[in-house]
């Protein structure tokens, strides 16, 4: 039986076909002889105890001038999917949440939804640290101006940065007697409304930011650490950093199996850890990259060991 796989994420128009870990999936399951079906968020509704979705048949392709095919849209119960993978980008908004419980819907119903919904909201990408702590750098989260001036000054030197956002947005470094210490706590807290994470400066990240694949709690022998352009702290590949191919390193295998039963009792089957040094500073769990990365430099097929863990659970 051909498994009915639905995708829900950005405009796939819009994506960069060469660097899409979610384009890499959707090229595995059609090499399976899976059938494709496209959504973006607005594409899901919640009809008289039903989860609903407008989906339109999709073909890809590995073309950087062509990667995809849309048929017309029509909508029906997700029920209609064997799983849907859940690859919308942060910011976890508002609308982020009700997408989450609409999906939540159709698991209900039989739909595997991949990562779990219920894990999407608890194991939120900065917040997840709270429940391995020991794994981390010092961690404040706190929207008290105050309180994160007292941790500078205990640090020392910090990294800023919002809860809900992604690839090094409005990630800022800052130590004591920074002329901008008091705008960048008011932007980012909203004067006090909003929670923001502090953590310790790590100087390892010279050596990268370390990208850890994990599928089904078990990581991908090679990482990709992104290593930060000049005069810049982030190693993002958002921000200009240069990725280069590691084998995994003890440390980063070691935070694996301390995050693994975490990840599994969530029901997340794919996530990206990023690791400075030996310290866990998150926990990347709606839509990580580095397939497109780890696979053409290695030779590997990540989403291969994906879809193996997929059509794992549809034949349990």
């Amino acid at each position: 039986m051909t498994v009915r796989l639905g995708v829900v994420m950005d405009p796939i128009a819009a994506i960069q076909p060469a660097k899409d870990s979610t384009l890499a999936m959707l090229l595995e399951a059609q090499r399976r002889g899976w059938s494709l079906h496209y959504m973006e968020l607005a594409d899901l509704a919640w009809r008289d105890g039903r989860g609903m979705g407008r989906a339109r048949p999709l073909r890809v392709f590995d073309d950087p001038r062509r990667w995809f095919e849309l048929d017309e849209a029509e909508w029906a119960p997700l029920a209609a999917l064997d799983v849907v993978l859940m690859r919308k980008d942060p910011p976890v908004d508002a609308e982020y949440f009700a997408a989450t419980y609409l999906l939540e819907q159709a698991e209900r119903e039989g739909v595997l939804v991949v990562n779990r919904p219920r894990g999407l909201r608890d194991l939120n990408e900065k917040l997840a640290l709270t429940w391995v702590a020991d794994c981390a750098p010092p961690t404040l989260v706190s929207r008290d101006a105050e309180a994160l001036r007292v941790f500078l000054q205990e640090q020392g030197d910090i990294v800023l940065k919002p809860l809900f956002a992604m690839g090094g947005a409005s990630v800022f470094r800052l130590r004591p007697g920074d002329a901008n210490v008091g705008v960048i706590l008011e932007t980012l807290t909203d004067h006090g409304r909003r929670f923001a994470m502090a953590q310790r400066f790590l100087p390892e990240i010279v050596e990268g930011d370390k990208r850890v694949i994990v599928v089904d709690g078990e990581p991908v022998p090679q990482v990709l650490a992104r290593i930060p352009p000049p005069g810049e702290t982030r190693g993002n590949l958002a921000v200009g950093g240069r990725g280069e191919v590691r084998p995994l390193g003890e440390a980063e295998r070691r935070l694996c199996e301390r995050v693994a039963p975490l990840l599994r009792e969530h029901g997340i089957l794919f996530a990206g850890l990023d690791v400075i040094g030996d310290r866990l500073t998150e926990i990347n769990v709606t839509s990580p990259t580095g397939i497109r990365e780890l696979d053409a430099a290695c030779g590997l097929n990540i989403a291969a060991r994906l879809m193996d863990a997929i059509q794992k659970r549809l034949s349990s």
